[in-house]
C-alpha cells in the first residue's frame, strides 16, 4: 500500500495510537480512520484535514506535469 492511507497508518503507529484512539482525538469515527487508511476514494475533506492535523500531517496540492 502506498499513498495517503499508508502515510496515515504509519504516523498513527509511530504515535502508538489505535484507530479508535486516533478517531477520538480527531473527532471522527473509527470507521472514517479505517477508510482513510485503506485509501477509500471518497472521504470528506474537512474530516480528513482534522485527522491529518491530529497526526501532525498536512495535505498539499501541487501542480503536476501538463500533458
Amino acid at each position: 500500500m502506498s499513498g495517503l492511507g499508508s502515510s496515515v497508518r504509519r504516523r498513527r503507529k509511530e504515535l502508538g495510537l489505535l484507530q479508535s484512539e486516533l478517531a477520538d482525538l480527531a473527532g471522527v469515527s473509527e470507521r472514517f480512520v479505517r477508510e482513510v487508511e485503506h485509501d477509500k476514494s471518497t472521504v470528506r475533506l474537512d474530516k480528513l484535514q482534522q485527522l491529518l492535523a491530529t497526526l501532525g500531517l498536512r495535505l498539499e496540492v501541487t501542480r503536476g506535469r501538463q500533458e
